[in-house]
């Protein structure tokens, strides 16, 4: 690949002492943003697979299955939304073809078409969205531990629950911070142990379930609400996670079988698990909440449930906070891959601290799902057609130059790119129905249509559309100017 005009001593992935970033187990990672060397890359395709399914295996999933049946949805009608929303995993095998060609994260790679500089408006709205789901993992874990100390007789007072927010953050911090490798065997060994207990609770549950009792429907302007939730918890939700874990595989790795690892890694557990909790809904409303899942199954399973969810909701964290750390330093914040971590883990803590005691969890959940696709549905557009413009190749030392290089263009910033994303952003504003959340806003448009929410594809088609009349012939140009060479 060409290095025209690149800085070496900036662009080429380098470490501390110059040695080779040893990718085992149980040690720390310290690469972060920094490309990642051909020599260096072990993984393979059916690693991205279970990586993806150990996160997904998760009593979180099992929560978004419920509650789009509270908004009142007939059975069939959560069947349609959960099989139609999460044929959108697509989108996240899509973004994750970038990591192996270029060796770095998601928003490396996001440099392409904003800039270096430019890049850091997307990046600050992905660092605010992976600290949500941070935040909303870890108030789930503590609420778990309240429930359990509950059931011994034991009442959580304000000193037990900041003592159980300290522990819990403590614990999720370790497998961030250890790094790549460590999250990728463990979440492969515990996606086997999750699928075991998935088989329990449709054995326990299933057998209770009479739809013939269960008359509820909801209007299709209403479905289209739960759809939002399924997409934006799913496919859509993780686009921002894709080359974060998928820059580890090499260069040559067949583009269908990256695309097609994280697809079906992540799709296959979301869709029974999704359907099991909207099966569990109509047992017992109690399962839209994690601890009141158990109310659908037999009393005994109570404790193995719980205990078995916790190491769910550190894993799925896992995710989040690495990445959220990655993206700190796309960000421009000059802290190594390990110290965004520990910045992280701390930012999470404290407002995780608010979140408890403040309460509404569940609908401040349901609030942040259906917000943050109004920033992500415009990027992965952009992204996706700047991929598409460019044939899926980049200049991987300019992705990581501080100035200069083909991605500089105006001051580290193309306004193209930037002005793609507030008017999709501004599109799907138009068409986004958070009437009951905080704040609330109903979009003109959904308005006009009783409540409907389509703000992620409106969002996605006007940025992506944008975009590509903006930049349709200036990013061909751009590659003809700086020209990379094969291999």
């Amino acid at each position: 690949m060409s290095s025209k005009g690149a800085d070496p001593v900036t662009a080429v992935a380098s470490l501390e002492d110059g040695a080779a970033d040893e990718y085992e187990v149980g040690k720390v990672e310290r690469r972060g943003i920094e490309l990642i060397p051909e020599s260096e890359r072990p993984m393979r395709p059916s690693d991205l697979f279970w990586l993806w399914a150990g996160a997904i295996w998760n009593v979180e999933f099992l929560v978004y299955g419920a509650l789009i049946v509270s908004f009142g949805l007939s059975f069939a009608q959560a069947v349609a939304a959960i099989l139609i929303g999460n044929v959108f995993y697509v989108l996240l095998g899509i973004a994750s073809l970038q990591g192996p060609e270029t060796g770095t994260t998601a928003f490396g790679v996001s440099r392409a078409p904003f800039g270096r500089n430019g890049n850091r408006v997307p990046s600050l709205f992905n660092w605010v969205t992976q600290v949500g789901f941070e935040i909303e993992g870890i108030v789930l874990v503590v609420l778990v531990a309240e429930a359990m100390f509950q059931r011994g007789g034991i009442t959580a007072g304000t000193g037990l629950k900041i003592g159980l927010i300290v522990v819990a953050v403590a614990i999720q911090f370790i497998m961030p911070f250890l790094g790549h490798a460590t999250i990728t065997k463990v979440l492969r060994y515990l996606s086997f142990v999750f699928i075991i207990v998935f088989a329990i609770m449709a054995v326990l549950v299933l057998p209770h379930v009479h739809l013939s009792s269960y008359h509820k429907s909801a209007t299709w302007e209403i479905w289209t609400t739960a759809v939002v939730l399924i997409v934006s918890a799913g496919g859509l939700g993780w686009t921002e996670n894709g080359n974060d874990y998928s820059r580890y595989l090499p260069r040559a790795t067949s583009k269908a079988k990256t695309l097609w690892a994280a697809t079906l890694g992540a799709a296959i557990p979301s869709i029974l698990l999704e359907l099991l909790g909207a099966a569990a809904f109509i047992v017992s409303p109690k399962v839209t909440a994690v601890t009141g899942v158990p109310s659908s199954f037999a009393s005994w399973f109570f404790w193995p449930f719980l205990i078995l969810a916790l190491p769910q909701l550190f894993a799925i964290n896992t995710m989040d906070l690495y990445s959220s750390g990655v993206t700190l330093q796309a960000l421009g914040i000059p802290v190594k891959r390990w110290g965004a971590v520990i910045i992280d883990t701390v930012v999470a803590g404290a407002i995780t601290a608010l979140v408890i005691f403040k309460g509404n969890f569940y609908t401040d959940l349901s609030g942040f799902l259906d917000y943050i696709v109004v920033w992500l549905a415009p990027w992965f557009a952009i992204i996706f057609v700047d991929y598409l413009l460019r044939k899926g190749r980049y200049d991987r030392l300019a992705l990581l130059k501080e100035r200069g290089g083909v991605y500089w263009r105006d001051g580290g910033v193309n306004w193209k790119a930037i002005f793609s994303l507030f008017l999709g952003m501004a599109a799907a504003m138009m068409w986004i129905d958070a009437a009951f959340y905080v704040p609330s806003y109903t979009g003109p448009l959904s308005s006009a249509t009783s409540g409907a929410d389509f703000s992620w594809v409106l969002g996605m088609i006007v940025g992506g559309l944008a975009y590509w009349i903006l930049s349709f012939k200036s990013v061909p140009a751009e590659l003809s100017m700086h020209p990379i060479q094969k291999g």
